[in-house]
């Protein structure tokens, strides 16, 4: 799959401002900080589409980005963000829900971890929620570049075992900066789009 076109077609904080349920969408959700942005730009060929920064708590919306006008990457709000008030996490935490349990059009939820860092309280939370909704349990063990090639099986395996997973082909170590892997996530995300979401 080769992405010709893509743009930032809606940013959304409420459900009456999602654009039609048209297109298929699959959703990446992770905690502030941990590199979905990032990613998004790196999957869409683009260098600044998706709004980067060092600060955690950039993305305070839902983001929907078109594809080729035939499907959608959605990046959700990160969670986790320790110097965020409390009624502003429940503000995040209540987008996030509000997307992910009201989108008809939703094929798959990834979850995007930090491969240097154990999975939080919250990914496991977050993940055990995709697991339920019938999803696959697709996982993005980002920045890559950032540790030794003698690490990531150990941090792998890691992340695996936190968030109870079997099936090696789950989970893809991801490099924004190389695309380590781009390869092999386009496939996976072409896989998803042709046979659809993973709810009956």
């Amino acid at each position: 799959m080769k992405i010709i076109n893509s743009d930032l077609e809606k940013i959304a904080f409420l459900k009456e401002q999602y654009p039609d349920e048209s297109l298929p969408e699959i959703a990446f959700c992770g905690r502030s900080n941990v590199g979905k942005s990032s990613f998004i730009n790196s999957i869409l060929d683009r260098k600044n589409l998706a709004r980067t920064s060092s600060k955690p708590g950039k993305t305070r919306t839902v983001n929907f980005y078109n594809a080729n006008n035939e499907f959608r990457l959605v990046d959700l709000p990160g969670y986790g963000y320790a110097q965020t008030s409390k009624s502003e996490k429940k503000k995040w935490a209540q987008v996030i829900e509000t997307y992910l349990n009201n989108r008809r059009n939703l094929y798959e939820v990834f979850l995007i971890v930090d491969i240097r860092h154990k999975p939080t309280v919250q990914d496991k939370e977050m993940y055990n929620w995709i697991i339920q909704s019938g999803f696959c349990g697709f996982v993005i063990a980002t920045k890559l570049d950032k540790i030794g090639k003698t690490m990531i099986k150990k941090n792998l395996n890691i992340i695996k075992k936190e968030l109870c997973i079997d099936d090696d082909n789950l989970i893809y170590e991801y490099s924004s900066t190389s695309k380590k892997n781009k390869e092999a996530v386009m496939e996976q995300l072409e896989m998803i789009l042709k046979y659809g979401s993973g709810i009956e």
